[in-house]
């Protein structure tokens, strides 16, 4: 089974990506490979963000296909934020936790409304140190000002997609993985390297 590293050491991200991506992909880390070190995400979009990590894990993987991803959640009220600092938003060490306690107190400071939002990714993939193909997905919905379930990560509890009930840290992975803003980005890659990697 071919090797595919995807660069992160968040062990959420990557249970997430292998459960939706499937054979013929060994779906790996970087926890299994601690020498490489991804570059301060400096750019401006999840886009330069995700092309910065894939081409540097990719430059410290020779041969090895690589899928670095910059995601993140934005609120319309708070004029797209978190956005591209939404794993730091409430500083650069934060948890999770912290940060969906700063998007709460920032929401409470707004009158009472609804908080439409939505979950982006952009996934790259890369070989040697070079981007071969980038992808987007999104998923829409609404911000809640409670915690809704413990199931998922990041602001999952807070984030109740268009057309449910409840927040994705409620919803069971499956359903999850077939509506998220990652697995729409990784379902349009998946297309791309069928058809494309031999």
């Amino acid at each position: 089974m071919p090797a595919l590293i995807f660069a992160t050491s968040n062990a959420h991200k990557v249970q997430e990506v292998a459960a939706m991506l499937g054979a013929p992909w060994d779906v790996q880390g970087l926890r299994a490979h601690p020498h490489v070190t991804l570059p301060e995400e400096t750019g401006t979009t999840f886009e330069a963000n995700a092309i910065l990590k894939a081409e540097a894990a990719s430059t410290a993987l020779p041969g090895l296909y690589v899928i670095a991803d910059d995601s993140g959640l934005e609120v319309d009220a708070l004029h797209g934020e978190p956005g591209v600092y939404s794993a730091r938003y409430a500083g650069p060490d934060a948890t999770d936790a912290d940060n969906r306690t700063r998007l709460k107190a920032e929401l409470s400071k707004l009158p009472p409304a609804t908080f439409p939002g939505r979950f982006r990714c952009c996934l790259v993939l890369a070989l040697d140190g070079k981007a071969l193909h980038v992808t987007h997905g999104t998923v829409e919905g609404q911000l809640r000002l409670t915690e809704q379930g413990s199931g998922g990560f990041g602001y999952d509890s807070l984030f109740q997609p268009d057309g449910f009930a409840d927040t994705f840290g409620v919803l069971s992975p499956e359903v999850k993985n077939q509506l998220s803003h990652r697995a729409r980005a990784l379902d349009l890659m998946r297309t791309w390297m069928s058809q494309n990697l031999s």
